[in-house]
């Protein structure tokens, strides 16, 4: 692995905890990035760190450029250098569109949406003085089809799907190779802020062709095999996960 290094935002726990912890075991050194639970992103280190890697724990709200030139500075000055980009980090306000309101929708998309483009700019600075590297951004079918309660954060992880082919044509000249996760419905601590939790974990019980629902160990594989040499021409595409429950819409 020659030491490279895998930066993965909102990594403290979930789906970003799993991608982390599978970089590690593939021999890249983590930088987990947290906003809250300092306690909970210390704990994820340790379990990395067993994969004989080093870690690097960095609080950043990614929202927030001036935080994110801070995070990307750490990273420089610990490793010097970036070899992938994991976006991962997400949030957002759950409710009807006609219930949203401007603080609610000015969240969920910087939060979701922004940071990708904050962050592409940051580690492709970084990624280019070693040949190049790769953006892996986590979508949700919510960008491409209703779900209830799902408005701003359908909007903003669509925008993260656009800004994904953008970067991807604009990035390859530095050898930056640009790509997105979609999944469906996960069973994570993400998921209790639904209101319409168990409706949601239902229907992807019943409905999903594969017998079973997607886990985040299928996201985590997505996201590996994205970043491997071997997906190298696979660039601004969006790779649904969901067991093929989307093919019954």
């Amino acid at each position: 692995m020659d030491n490279k290094v895998a930066l993965v935002t909102g990594s403290s726990r979930g789906i970003g905890k799993e991608i982390a912890l599978k970089l590690a075991n593939k021999g890249y050194h983590i930088v987990i990035n947290y906003a809250r639970s300092k306690s909970a992103a210390l704990e994820t280190a340790e379990e990395i760190e067993k994969h004989g890697v080093k870690t690097l724990v960095v609080k950043a709200n990614v929202a927030k450029q001036d935080k994110v030139k801070q995070l990307f500075a750490e990273i420089d000055e610990t490793f010097g250098r970036l070899d992938v980009l994991i976006n991962n980090a997400a949030s957002g306000v759950l409710r009807p569109a006609m219930e949203l309101e401007e603080s609610h929708w000015d969240w969920t998309m910087n939060i979701n949406s922004k940071a990708l483009l904050f962050c592409a700019q940051q580690a492709a600075l970084l990624m280019e003085k070693n040949n190049g590297g790769k953006i892996v951004s986590l979508s949700s079918l919510g960008a491409q089809r209703y779900l209830k309660n799902y408005t701003a954060v359908g909007v903003s992880k669509a925008a993260v799907e656009a800004l994904t082919r953008y970067l991807a044509v604009e990035l390859s000249e530095k050898g930056i190779v640009v790509n997105a996760v979609s999944g469906g419905a996960v069973d994570t601590e993400a998921l209790t802020h639904f209101p319409n939790r168990d409706e949601l974990l239902r229907e992807a019980e019943e409905r999903t062709p594969a017998g079973r629902m997607v886990e985040v160990e299928d996201l985590a594989n997505g996201v590996l095999f994205l970043v491997s040499d071997e997906a190298s021409m696979i660039r601004g595409q969006t790779i649904i996960i969901d067991g093929g429950m989307s093919l019954l819409t």
